[in-house]
């Protein structure tokens, strides 16, 4: 029996989709003694749905639980690749950090969610190293959007530099961290970075990305057309918010494009119009909410398109553009250096999230610990 003593409950829900069978205990080092039980049916609406996904003849829930340990899998080798590289021992790493692969992200759903894959069971038993998880999902019961979780980080990085500050995250989505003088933080999405312009380079060029603002360069703004874009609700709309490819992608842009009647637009002008709405959405949002902010810190694979911090530059006279490496810090592993950040946080019950940039009801303790 468990030597450690208490009340404990256990939750079980079996393959029958019944319901849901709980029980209190009261656990001694010699006995497991039951309090009290109840059952509880699920709801028709979910009952159904969830005998739906269970006899699903269809391979999408086969492969999803493969792809979550296929990722997980893929996390531990990167893991053996950098202690090899560094040279130190696995016995020295506290915990690994893992944010996970995000497949879809709803902020705004009923009830929210974000879900990443990434299985942390598999990352901790391969890799040989406690992880720490499931960031999101904490924030979020709290009330939260989950996201953006890396502005504590900012804040603790950039404590003792010149404020106002803006700290931004070029990646598929922009994403803005605000300090003041009194290092006070606000942060969220500001909208599409780098996701637009990759999804048109990857169906119109068959290539990743827009390789040094090349093609943008090639072309020009459409101004009525990026004016019809900076219109969409989510520019407009207050923080709290986030957001990510569910929302900005091609489908998006197609009906955009359909109501400007801008169909046969030549990729180099749509993709010079996809880059000004990165830079106008983005300085529009320092205007908006940091106006005396004067350094903007880039991060982020956007930190590498020349167009973009250019574009920046002309949007924002009187600031300073530059990237995190002018302040020490290289622009291209600033994340990932903050889920190890939130690990510690984690691993040392403090708060992870910061409620005035997600909207949670309070300062919360993020992810879940998975013991090596």
């Amino acid at each position: 029996m468990p030597t450690t003593e208490g009340l404990y409950i256990g939750l079980m829900s079996g393959t029958s989709v019944d319901g849901i069978d709980a029980a209190l205990v009261d656990i001694t080092a010699d006995h497991c003694t039951l309090i009290e039980a109840i059952g509880r049916a699920w709801p028709k609406g979910l009952e159904q749905e969830l005998k739906t996904l269970a006899t699903a003849t269809t391979s999408e829930i086969d492969l999803l639980g493969s792809i979550d340990r296929r990722v997980a899998l893929e996390f531990a080798h990167a893991v053996s690749a950098l202690l090899k590289k560094s040279g130190i021992d696995r016995s020295r790493i506290r915990a690994i950090g893992c944010h996970g692969q995000t497949i879809r992200h709803r902020p705004g759903g009923s009830p929210s969610f974000s879900w990443q894959l990434g299985d942390p069971s598999t990352l901790a038993e391969r890799s040989g190293i406690t992880t720490v998880a499931q960031f999101r999902q904490r924030d979020i019961a709290a009330g939260g959007q989950g996201a953006p979780l890396v502005p504590a980080f900012h804040r603790a990085l950039f404590a003792s530099r010149s404020k106002p500050l803006a700290i931004l995250n070029i990646g598929g989505i922009a994403n803005l961290t605000l300090l003041d003088e009194n290092n006070g933080c606000r942060g969220f999405d500001s909208g599409p970075g780098n996701t637009l312009i990759d999804a048109l380079m990857r169906t119109r060029c068959n290539q990743p990305f827009d390789r040094d603002g090349l093609i943008a360069a090639r072309g020009s703004p459409q101004p009525e057309l990026l004016d019809l874009l900076l219109r969409d609700p989510y520019f407009s709309q207050s923080p709290p918010k986030s957001t990510g490819p569910e929302y900005f992608n091609l489908s998006w842009l197609d009906k955009k494009l359909e109501r400007a009647r801008h169909a046969t637009i030549r990729l180099e002008d749509l993709t010079a119009t996809l880059t000004a709405l990165s830079v106008r959405s983005i300085a529009d949002a320092i205007a908006r909410f940091a106006p005396r902010t004067r350094e903007v810190l880039v991060c982020g694979g956007g930190v590498h398109n020349p167009r973009l911090l250019e574009g920046l530059s002309i949007a924002m006279p009187g600031r300073v553009v530059a990237s995190t490496a002018q302040a020490g810090i290289d622009p291209d592993w600033m994340e990932a250096m903050a889920f190890g950040w939130l690990a510690s946080r984690t691993l040392s019950g403090l708060y992870g999230n910061v409620p005035e940039v997600t909207g949670a009801e309070g300062p919360r303790v993020l992810g879940g610990i998975y013991p090596a």
